[in-house]
């Protein structure tokens, strides 16, 4: 059976394009931290713990090898949200050649949706995304963050990227298969 899947492409091509959101009440203890330690194990907990629910399936077939090979690239870093010490949600940044960063993921899982928690993490990321040269020496300073979110993404996304100051540059409809649900490693 396939779904009917729209594709908005937004970008900032500058870091005054970026429109923070309200942080969190300082009594919901909401921390923002770079997972520095490349755990696939991780990653891979905090992509199908958001995706759940949203039909995310890109990376379901991903060996523990090829999370591996994917955290290890010079200029990926993972910005996770805790409320209180649990993990609320996280933000993938993947640099690309020529100060091109690309928001790959980013998310909340369900408990932390509707707390304004999403802004603040989407407000957060994105300038780290704008400092990204900072953090990797060699790399260009980043003149172009883009993303892109889809119709089986959480119903705030477009708009919550819109408020945070991006902009459609394309859109894209496509028929696309339902998505499996999360099980085991591959090949484990």
């Amino acid at each position: 059976m396939t779904i009917t899947v729209t594709t908005w492409y937004l970008e900032q091509t500058a870091p005054g394009d970026l429109v923070p959101a309200v942080a969190p009440p300082v009594g919901r203890r909401v921390d923002i931290a770079r997972a520095e330690v490349a755990s696939p194990e991780f990653s891979r907990f905090l992509y199908t713990s958001v995706s759940g629910d949203i039909a995310w399936t890109d990376r379901l077939g991903w060996t523990y090898g090829r999370w591996e090979e994917f955290l290890g690239r010079p200029g990926v870093e993972t910005w996770v949200a805790y409320e209180r010490g649990t993990p609320a949600g996280f933000i993938e940044l993947d640099a690309q050649p020529e100060g091109v960063v690309e928001i790959s993921y980013f998310g909340l899982l369900p408990a932390f949706r509707g707390r304004r928690t999403g802004g603040h993490l989407l407000s957060y990321g994105t300038a780290r995304a704008w400092d990204l040269a900072g953090r990797w020496p060699g790399r260009a300073k980043t003149r172009r963050v883009w993303v892109h979110t889809c119709s089986q993404d959480g119903p705030h996304a477009l708009d919550n990227y819109r408020r945070r100051g991006f902009r459609v540059f394309a859109t894209e409809v496509t028929d696309e298969p339902e998505a499996p649900a999360p099980g085991p490693w591959p090949g484990a």
